[in-house]
């Protein structure tokens, strides 16, 4: 819930007149007046741990923060405005006091503060809806003749908010954790924001064509299963899920051997399940600017175009990518060299036998893991001509 109001903490309290708020960020109002619904006032002060008593102005002013500020967090935050209604606690006030404190001691600046407020409100909104609808679509029946799902609501959220805080504490410190370690391993501070790292886009062919025929409960649990699946191939073969829009999902990998390994896996995933449509994927690899968990630049933009001309059931990727793999081994610099690499060893080891003797001690072939074809040169909207290679798993050692 944020200020409708972005007057200074100096002088009097606001009126609580919604026709006055105002909405500098806005040509809408967005004013929302708090619920008076008596269970969802009763919901919020258990997940809040604590009862309505102040007006923003109030509880800005009690925060030792100017309106403006106070107005800018919750805005970041998600909140509608509520214009001057007592609708916020004290823990709003903490949470105030506690952005404004990192900002006077100087560990934030004010434009970081406000970042962070606005990354942890978008990740823990799509986070909470998503927890209210699965736990309640759950509920088949409820468990006592004659209640409702939203009486139900009541004593499921009283079970499951100190475990669910517990947890969600738990899966973030290990983010947290992982995210930092990739931090300290980069090469210099620039490497931190802008580094070098392979990109994904794996897209479901013809989703639009499928949320006309499926019905909207079939429609969701398609999109459910895909993001599910995508979600543990990507986690479980060390890349990051950056984020998903139900027909696709953008992954990425800091070694191109990783991403070529999770994309093959995914096609060969959604392969084998027969009520999943064709999966087509784009990767490529070069600098990228991470912000707030998000990824962006021309990495980015190459790897989405190569996905919208991928074949179906195939892995398109850059001529960059390509380049990653071989010199890091995992793929020939041609299928020509490496054919002849194995037939001249098959050929010594042949010639050996035939005059009795042991062959000589000779390197192992390479073991390469992934095929590289290269494809027609093509033009791609706003990136100039590119070389796409097709990218297979390859079957046994050398061939």
């Amino acid at each position: 819930m944020t200020v409708g109001d972005t007057t200074s903490g100096a002088g009097e309290e606001p009126g609580t007149d919604s026709s006055v708020h105002a909405t500098p960020h806005h040509e809408v109002d967005h004013t929302v007046e708090p619920t008076d619904d008596p269970l969802a006032i009763r919901l919020e002060a258990l997940i809040l741990g604590a009862d309505r008593q102040y007006t923003p102005f109030q509880a800005a002013r009690t925060a030792g923060v100017s309106m403006d500020l106070a107005s800018r967090f919750w805005r970041a935050m998600g909140f509608a405005d509520i214009g001057q209604a007592k609708a916020l606690t004290e823990a709003d006030v903490l949470a105030l006091r506690r952005l404004a404190g990192l900002v006077e001691a100087g560990l934030l600046s004010e434009p970081m503060a406000i970042q962070v407020a606005r990354s942890t409100g978008q990740t823990t909104a799509r986070l909470a809806e998503w927890q209210i609808d699965s736990f309640l679509e759950g509920l088949t029946e409820p468990p006592e003749p004659g209640m409702t799902r939203t009486e139900v609501t009541y004593p499921l959220v009283e079970l499951l908010l100190p475990e669910l805080q517990e947890f969600l504490v738990y899966v973030w410190r290990r983010q947290l954790a992982a995210a930092t370690g990739r931090v300290v391993q980069a090469a210099d501070d620039e490497e931190m924001v802008d580094r070098r790292l392979a990109v994904g886009f794996a897209d479901l062919v013809g989703f639009t064509r499928l949320t006309r025929r499926l019905e909207e409960e079939e429609l969701g649990e398609l999109v459910e299963s895909f993001e599910t699946t995508a979600a543990d191939l990507v986690a479980a073969h060390g890349g990051r899920l950056i984020k998903t829009l139900g027909d696709e999902v953008l992954f990425a990998a800091d070694e191109a051997g990783t991403a070529a390994e999770i994309a093959l896996r995914l096609i060969e995933a959604m392969g084998q399940d027969e009520t999943m449509p064709a999966l087509r994927v784009g990767i490529a690899f070069g600098t990228v600017t991470t912000r707030m968990g998000d990824v962006f630049g021309t990495t980015v933009n190459l790897a989405s175009r190569l996905t919208s001309i991928a074949p179906k059931d195939a892995v398109l990727v850059d001529g960059a990518f390509a380049a990653e793999l071989v010199r890091h081994g995992d793929a020939p610099e041609s299928e020509a060299q490496a054919a002849e690499a194995a037939a001249a060893a098959a050929e010594r080891a042949r010639l050996a036998e035939k005059e009795g003797r042991e062959p000589a001690e000779e390197p192992p072939l390479p073991t390469y893991r992934f095929g590289l074809q290269p494809m027609w040169q093509r033009p791609v909207r706003g990136l100039g001509v590119v070389e796409p290679w097709l990218l297979a798993r390859r079957g046994r050692t050398g061939s």
